[in-house]
């Protein structure tokens, strides 16, 4: 699922991975961000996908859309809760339930990120010579 960046007006346009947990070859398929092995009673969880999220990370915030939701087992009995995520940038990434804040497709602070992370990096070198 690398590489299908977004930006606010495309956002509910990627594809999701739903109904069913991903496999290891639906992860090398480009079809599922993750696959997760070793937990029991693996399970999609209900999300409606593509779902809007700021997501916080070591305490910096990024604009993301949630493509696969599923609850996981471990052999402690403890329930994990992991979302396959999408950055405006096509980058994808795991995380946790806990770690995203649902958003709509027009919340403000969600639009800031996604242009923040999107808008081109100025060449210092450049304004340096004058071009």
């Amino acid at each position: 699922m690398d590489g299908a960046g977004f930006t606010e007006h495309t956002w509910d346009t990627l594809k999701v991975w739903s109904g069913a947990c991903a496999t290891p070859q639906d992860v090398d398929a480009g079809a599922a961000v993750f696959a997760l092995a070793d937990t029991l009673n693996p399970r999609p969880m209900e999300w409606m996908l593509p779902q809007p999220v700021i997501w916080t990370d070591e305490d910096e915030e990024f604009a993301a859309v949630v493509v696969q939701a599923e609850a996981h087992e471990t052999e402690a009995g403890e329930t994990l809760e992991v979302l396959g995520l999408v950055l405006p940038t096509g980058k994808t990434v795991v995380a946790f339930t806990e770690d995203v804040e649902e958003v709509d497709g027009v919340d403000p602070t969600w639009i800031a990120l996604i242009e923040a992370e999107l808008e081109p990096v100025e060449d210092d070198e450049d304004e340096e010579d004058g071009e």
